[in-house]
């Protein structure tokens, strides 16, 4: 049996040695504060029928679903986004079936199809970094936790089978640092970009804090900051109702070799 890899074992590390301890499956965790300075991504995977759909829908909602890359039919590698095996070089992926999630699989290497097609939408693990590298506590990473993320009441762009609810991730920001946190992530429109809300979570229908959707309950003292949340789809699939889609597991992304600097592009 493979040793397992512990994620402060990993912090520090290439983009190319997490994904190859992924692939292994030497390493299963979450990976906020992995592979510093790379994009990391959320995933879908979806039957090729229902691709254009789904691609004007992320261009419709480019907060929640910042749209970066989409892979050839039926190819499972993705070189322009790195030496990456779809299949393989996630740590925990999503099986949902007619809108419910039916299984949590380490690779979809048995389940892959010659008619799918992934997406890479942007996530807010990149602007962490930006975050640490400011001096703008991220507790999370700290102490190995998933973020927090909530269901809301703002509604998103309908496009074919997909609408529904936005999410949101929250981080708790001391309150001499908000206005930095905004100005940072601000720079990171492809990573979700400015904060949807600072303040009262009520106002977007989050009614406790303390018991997010997805992750961890929040750690960490200061100000409730919520930004929109690449989870959104995950809601929009499971309305949609397809036969099969595959996602990331929240909080378990597709690390890239691509710099977080750059601006958002199809890849």
């Amino acid at each position: 049996m493979l040793e397992k890899i512990k994620h402060s074992e990993l912090r520090g590390q290439s983009a190319a040695r997490v994904r190859a301890a992924i692939r292994s499956g030497a390493y299963v965790g979450q990976t906020a504060g992995l592979a510093s300075g790379k994009l990391q991504a959320n995933l879908v995977i979806l039957p090729a029928a229902h691709a254009v759909h789904f691609e004007t829908y992320c261009r419709e909602n480019p907060r929640p679903c910042p749209l970066v890359g989409k892979t050839q039919v039926g190819n499972p590698d993705w070189a322009e986004l790195g030496a990456i095996d779809i299949r393989r070089d996630v740590p925990l992926y999503n099986v949902y079936r007619n809108g419910n999630l039916a299984d949590r699989v380490r690779d979809i290497v048995d389940l892959w199809e010659n008619d799918w097609v992934a997406f890479a939408l942007g996530c807010s693990f990149t602007f962490e970094a930006a975050l640490l590298r400011a001096g703008v506590p991220v507790p999370h990473i700290e102490v190995n936790r998933t973020v927090p993320m909530y269901r809301t009441s703002m509604e998103t762009t309908r496009v074919g089978p997909f609408g529904g609810g936005m999410v949101v991730s929250m981080r708790r920001v001391p309150e001499h640092q908000v206005a930095r946190a905004q100005d940072i992530t601000a720079r990171y429109p492809w990573a979700h970009g400015a904060p949807v809300l600072v303040g009262d979570p009520g106002e977007i229908g989050i009614s406790n804090i303390d018991a997010p959707d997805w992750g961890d309950p929040p750690v960490g003292e200061g100000v409730p900051v919520f930004w929109a949340c690449g989870v959104t789809p995950q809601n929009a699939l499971a309305a949609a109702d397809l036969p099969i889609v595959v996602t990331h597991a929240p909080g378990h992304m597709l690390i890239t070799d691509i710099d977080d600097t750059e601006d958002a592009f199809i890849r």
